[in-house]
């Protein structure tokens, strides 16, 4: 397993695709917090320290940076007739697996990292001057809600955790790049929105709240308000098991 995760990093790093899409993101990412003042949502505007509009669109740039990731992990494998060494090595189909998932899984937390800066920006601009009516010193107080940010973050993990265990689905697929990206992207629209507009048809029914607790969204919601419940725990760990034992019935098919 180390074997593929070791050999899947060096791959991706050594191409220039890399580059353009973690750059892609970052930028993207820097446009919609820091620029774009589409609502009155960017930071600077918005007038409460505090990084909502970064995980309110978050998920929309992780339906198309996740697909961009996953897309080659079995499908290039498949196009160089590659995948079948992989299967005449002493590696088991979990191992082959797990490698190239965890692979892209550290690949998506290279592209979190730099957003770091952005909780540090936030901290300084959120330290505030407070007057000691004591003794009348002037100390610095932070008013940002840091727990709160880290428990969005995890949400925004997990979330990107269940976006490459489709983006790696899709790509057992098939044998074009091109046609897992899009896969990719559709299944994971469908399973963050799909189950929500269904729910909407009729929303006053027990039914309608049980769809909706299908669908990503739901549970990405509930998380990153910075509220840590394990049923939303448990659905983003049944979810990415579900779609990684798929993807090993796939490979197990040889084709």
């Amino acid at each position: 397993m180390w074997v593929i995760l070791q050999k899947e990093i060096r791959q991706f790093f050594s191409s220039l695709i890399a580059y353009v899409v973690l750059g892609a993101f970052l930028v993207a990412m820097g446009l919609m917090v820091w620029v774009l003042d589409i609502g009155g949502l960017t930071i600077l505007n918005y007038g409460y320290a505090d990084l909502s509009k970064f995980f309110l669109v978050s998920p929309f740039i992780f339906m198309f940076l996740v697909p961009a990731i996953t897309m080659r992990s079995f499908a290039e494998e498949k196009r160089a007739g590659t995948i079948e060494l992989l299967y005449t090595r002493p590696i088991g189909e979990w191992n082959i697996l797990l490698g190239k998932y965890l692979a892209s899984l550290i690949l998506l937390l290279f592209a979190l990292l730099p957003t770091l800066l952005y909780v540090y920006s936030l901290y300084d601009l959120s330290l505030v001057e407070i007057k000691n009516k004591q003794t009348g010193a002037i100390v610095l107080k932070n008013t940002m809600d840091l727990a709160s940010i880290m428990g969005s973050y995890l949400a925004l993990f997990l979330l990107g955790a269940a976006f490459t265990a489709i983006g790696i689905l899709a790509s057992s697929l098939t044998k074009d790049q091109i046609v897992a990206f899009i896969l990719s992207v559709f299944l994971c629209f469908i399973l963050y929105f799909g189950f929500e507009g269904i729910s909407r048809i009729d929303e006053t029914t027990d039914f309608a709240y049980f769809i909706k607790q299908l669908g990503i969204d739901f549970h990405y919601t509930a998380l990153s308000k910075g509220l840590i419940d394990s049923r939303n725990l448990a659905y983003f760990i049944t979810l990415i098991g579900l779609m990684l034992y798929l993807t090993k019935i796939k490979l197990a098919q040889r084709t």
